[in-house]
């Protein structure tokens, strides 16, 4: 009976955790599936090929939203005239917190080959909120939660799917930029302090708070909108393009995120770059992510995840710093049998209790078994 009722407790854990995966997973495709439904505005109009006016991405409909008409109190902050910059730069960055309906588009916009042939643009969306993670005078790091409902096909909408997304780490003046150098490599590169000087360094980390890419640039403000642009960056494929494409390596780009009076907005420009050729550019891509206010919109399934699991957070992110910080470079595994890292850190995410010193040492050894 004991050997039955163990076997039986091992099953369910496994039915659980794979639950729990399918659940990630399915959040996951719906950013990623083809769309049979063309809503294509701009593009290779003068091409007879049917494929491009048809975007993939989310074919997914969610519920409805309230746009916040009401402007960002932050944005209004920032027009005050009697802020110094440095005070300006704060209250941008502080600005893209808030709850947001977001729309991301992204397409090809020239090719750099002989018969190039431009791929499918990309569209999607989520419904996502941004909240502190830590805020001092010079860094601020912002964690975006996803938070979203489906309509089903008889009408009735889904339960929540939570999301740990993207995150975004802000320092002032920051002399070391972690910057990738391709093939899952990070190199640690010291900017000089002419080079510098009233800036602010933006690190990107992916879902499971592993470095995607860091880059510098300059806060701008103008009479009703302020905008950051930073320098050309390599950053990794995204989960759009590397689960589908195997043409090239990595993505440089540029970003601008620009604080409006109802949200924010963040462009891309990229380029798609083949490493083994000499670094020959494929072809050349823009993206923009419209990030609206929303509002009366339920987040609290998203805000109790992130009250539970924010201490496991932090011990990731401390491991991985540690990585980052003692060593010239760092590089990191794909995936460890058949497991990728966030899936594991998702499933220990979940059975986290605050204090586990067990599991302290389980995250430490987890980085150091998907580090090389």
């Amino acid at each position: 009976i004991l050997n039955h009722s163990k076997k039986l407790f091992k099953t369910l854990l496994v039915i659980t955790y794979m639950k729990k995966i399918l659940f990630i997973l399915t959040l996951f495709i719906s950013f990623t599936v083809s769309s049979n439904d063309s809503n294509y505005v701009f593009g290779w109009t003068q091409l007879k090929n049917p494929d491009l006016k048809k975007p993939r991405g989310g074919t997914s409909i969610g519920a409805e939203v309230t746009l916040d008409a009401k402007p960002n109190p932050l944005w209004i902050k920032l027009q005050d005239p009697s802020l110094t910059k440095f005070e300006k730069d704060r209250l941008a960055i502080l600005s893209m917190v808030g709850e947001y309906r977001v729309y991301f588009d992204f397409m090809e916009t020239m090719g750099f080959v002989e018969n190039y042939q431009p791929k499918q643009s990309y569209q999607s969306w989520a419904t996502e909120y941004v909240t502190v993670v830590e805020e001092k005078k010079d860094f601020i790091s912002l964690q975006h939660m996803t938070v979203m409902y489906f309509k089903q096909k008889n009408g009735d909408i889904s339960d929540p799917m939570v999301m740990k997304h993207w995150r975004q780490d802000w320092q002032y003046e920051d002399a070391v930029i972690n910057t990738y150098d391709g093939r899952r490599t990070w190199v640690k590169n010291i900017i000089s302090p002419e080079q510098i000087k009233g800036k602010w360094s933006q690190a990107v980390y992916q879902v499971d708070d592993t470095p995607r890419y860091q880059g510098y640039g300059e806060w701008t403000h103008y009479p009703n909108f302020s905008s950051w642009a930073g320098n050309e960056t390599w950053r990794p494929l995204p989960r759009r393009e590397h689960s589908i494409r195997d043409d090239y390596d990595v993505m440089i780009g540029t970003n601008i995120q620009t604080i409006t009076p109802n949200g924010w907005v963040h462009e891309q420009n990229n380029k798609k770059v083949v490493l083994a050729e000499n670094k020959k550019v494929l072809a050349k891509e823009i993206g923009i992510a419209r990030y609206e206010r929303i509002k009366d919109f339920d987040w609290q399934a998203g805000i109790e995840y992130w009250e539970k699991t924010n201490p496991f957070w932090r011990e990731v992110r401390s491991a991985i710093n540690q990585k980052l910080d003692n060593a010239q470079s760092f590089k990191m595994k794909s995936q460890v049998g058949i497991e990728p890292l966030w899936s594991k850190l998702f499933m220990m995410a979940d059975s986290y209790d605050v204090g586990d010193e067990k599991t302290k040492k389980m995250i430490q050894k987890l980085i150091e078994e998907y580090s090389l």
